[in-house]
């Protein structure tokens, strides 16, 4: 069953996030996590929230287990996600803006 996952990550910077980030594309060679169906960060720098979508609970769990130790290392605090069941995904198409090269 898919899940919805919430975290709010009180004192995490936008540079803490994307040296995350990079670490994490870096550990999976360039590609997403298996089972991410949906990532997204917003808020302040320094007070981050994510908002994920995994298609199952086994997926997010594994991930975990390649997350913790790189987050541990930066001394990132995860904090406690909010795990929900997902009854509903509605995907709808969005316009890309213009390129300008």
């Amino acid at each position: 069953m898919p899940i919805a996952v919430y975290f709010h990550h009180p004192n995490l910077t936008l540079e803490q996030f994307d040296e995350v980030d990079r670490r994490v594309h870096e550990a999976t060679g360039g590609a997403e996590p298996e089972g991410l169906i949906h990532h997204s960060v917003y808020g302040t720098d320094g007070d981050l929230q994510t908002f994920e979508i995994w298609a199952s609970g086994d997926a997010f769990e594994a991930f975990g287990q390649l997350l913790m130790p790189i987050i541990a290392e930066l001394g990132v605090q995860a904090g406690q996600p909010v795990i929900m069941p997902l009854h509903r995904l509605t995907q709808h198409a969005s316009t890309a803006a213009p390129s300008t090269s």
